[in-house]
């Protein structure tokens, strides 16, 4: 059962200015359909259910372009994603994302990573069509 996903996009903005953006977790509101708000320790997380307080932890290291994120759920539970900033010519940039499966049970892992990986598309779809406007 596969339990991650690597998307990427090319985006044509400098690769600094894409880290700056994506270093900043409140910027999470902005191209991901999967916060309703964030800031530098905690987010509410848009689930199924509704709105989820969590801890949120995000891993920046400039360089090396890499932003990860480490979510803590009230029950405990660790959800992580991680991705990197590569520069690809001055003004250009590709964003590489690792979806790592969500901490739920066992028999739902397969359905949640699948519908996490088809709303990750669109949303690399949005960050590249934000960070070029």
């Amino acid at each position: 059962m596969k339990t991650f996903d690597v998307q990427s996009i090319g985006i044509n903005k400098s690769a600094a200015e894409v880290y700056e953006f994506l270093a900043q977790p409140q910027n999470l509101t902005k191209w991901t359909n999967a916060f309703e708000r964030a800031d530098a320790e905690t987010a509410d997380l848009v689930t199924p259910n509704g709105a989820v307080p969590i801890k949120l932890n995000t891993v920046a290291n400039t360089a090396a372009g890499s932003v990860d994120w480490y979510m803590t759920f009230p029950d405990g539970s660790v959800g992580t994603a991680f991705s990197r900033v590569t520069p690809d010519g001055d003004d250009k940039s590709i964003y590489s994302f690792v979806l790592m499966a969500p901490p739920v049970p066992l028999e739902a892992l397969e359905g949640a990573l699948q519908a996490q990986m088809g709303i990750l598309a669109q949303e690399l779809v949005e960050l590249k069509t934000m960070m070029e406007a």
